[in-house]
């Protein structure tokens, strides 16, 4: 005669924990807006014809203009949690990432303005068809 209630007891108390924490920063406005951030921009000097994008499914927009470099424009907005701040490029591959991790509100996006010309592909797919 065993019961099962007991086994149960530190999911739930587990669920009740992580709603309560949730339930206490949303109230204490703890919002997050990508669109309000100031932005921070970086360049990258790329003579490639071809761009691989890597976003790690943040908002990305992918900007044909006439510029020589690679120029990447990030918002990023948080109130908790651990901040994850990418942007690399590697060869041909453009790395960008803006998260965080543990309790955390975050939001992100990211414009990337690349030489007219280059063909570009976003987390594989192509984003911009390389024409001069």
């Amino acid at each position: 005669m065993f019961s099962a209630t007991p086994a149960k007891r530190p999911a739930a108390l587990l669920a009740t924990a992580a709603v309560a924490v949730t339930a206490v920063l949303g109230l204490s406005g703890c919002s997050v807006d990508a669109s309000k951030a100031t932005p921070a921009s970086k360049t990258f000097p790329y003579n490639g014809s071809t761009l691989k994008l890597t976003t790690h499914e943040v908002a990305t927009k992918v900007v044909a203009t006439d510029r020589r470099d690679i120029k990447v424009t990030r918002w990023f907005d948080a109130a908790a949690g651990t901040e994850h701040l990418v942007w690399r490029l590697k060869g041909d591959t453009l790395d960008i990432d803006s998260g965080c991790s543990g309790i955390a509100f975050c939001d992100a996006k990211f414009r990337v303005e690349v030489p007219k010309g280059i063909t570009v592909t976003k987390d594989g797919v192509t984003a911009l068809e390389g024409r001069r």
